[in-house]
């Protein structure tokens, strides 16, 4: 009688993982990937990186899929090479060149006052090749069958824009943005700001905020480690929401937000998010301020496991 396979996914595991995403891999497939080498039962991205780019993916398992959410929207570090002179239908080097235009000679002022003029809150369309949606779709189906729907323009924030290199043919940069920011479409208008058009040849995102890059690893490196080692490099949940304040509650306070119960007696909170700690400075979760002295519940995190499966 044949043994029972054993099963894919049996662990049980807790943590953010800063994953170096290689160039031609999906999103999603580097999810599948990494958590095929911790086994995990639970787990998630926070932020897709198109297939061409590479760099930082935040890759959430069990209890940290709940942080997802807030990564999702913090500011991001990109490092950007563009090819000016054409301009593709997906905005990168992927797509079929349907524009081309002289580049005129521009010098290192001109390219970085270019710049420095999308800096600041702004407006963007997104791009037709985006995992938008219309009516139910997205728009990359959309756009690969010829079809182009009207986009919204969307608010963002350019936070800095710094001019690495440049060429006759190229400019390279480094973006921090907040999130929404469609990077191909930043290129295109810069580029029409310069007088021509351009396209993504390399796209590298650097940070995550509060993540640095210093802490990212590739799937071949990940993969020549062993389990506890691979566990040795997971981020603890709450490191993902170091900008928020923290409150330490005592054990009964504790129990009663688990009950569902709102806290007084915190007048001295301002209004707002905090992470909530109990005894022994463990992460208890989120919590949310009224600012006249109550805490309620707003994302609560459970103990992880204590007995993973690592055999």
């Amino acid at each position: 009688m044949n043994e029972p396979r054993p099963k894919r996914f049996d662990r049980a595991v807790d943590g953010i993982l800063l994953l170096d995403k290689p160039q031609g891999m999906s999103s999603n497939a580097a999810l599948q990937s990494a958590r095929t080498l911790f086994r995990a039962l639970k787990a998630g991205h926070a932020g897709s990186l198109d297939p061409l780019a590479t760099g930082m993916l935040p890759i959430c398992f069990g209890q940290a899929t709940k942080v997802c959410g807030y990564l999702l929207n913090s500011s991001k570090t990109y490092r950007v090479i563009a090819q000016l002179g054409s301009k593709t239908d997906s905005g990168d080097a992927d797509g079929v060149v349907i524009e081309q235009q002289p580049i005129p000679s521009l010098t290192q002022l001109q390219i970085e006052q270019g710049l420095d003029s999308f800096l600041g809150p702004q407006q963007q369309v997104p791009p037709m090749y985006s995992a938008l949606k219309h009516e139910g779709r997205r728009l990359y189906e959309l756009a690969r069958k010829g079809e182009t729907i009207e986009r919204e323009p969307r608010d963002i924030l350019i936070e800095s824009l710094k001019l690495i290199s440049h060429g006759p043919s190229h400019i390279e940069f480094e973006v921090r943005c907040s999130k929404g920011t469609y990077v191909r479409a930043l290129v295109e208008d810069i580029a029409q700001r310069l007088g021509t058009v351009a396209h993504v040849t390399l796209l590298r995102r650097l940070q995550v905020d509060p993540f640095e890059a210093s802490r990212m690893i590739s799937l071949e490196a990940l993969g020549a480690l062993s389990l506890e080692e691979r566990d040795a490099l997971l981020q603890p949940s709450d490191t993902a929401l170091q900008q928020m304040p923290t409150v330490v509650l005592e054990a009964e306070q504790e129990a009663a937000l688990f009950h569902g119960k709102v806290l007084t007696g915190f007048s001295t909170l301002e209004e707002g998010f905090w992470r909530a700690y109990g005894i022994g400075q463990r992460f208890l979760g989120l919590v949310r301020s009224d600012g006249r002295g109550q805490l309620k519940a707003e994302r609560l995190f459970v103990s992880p496991s204590a007995g993973q499966k690592d055999a």
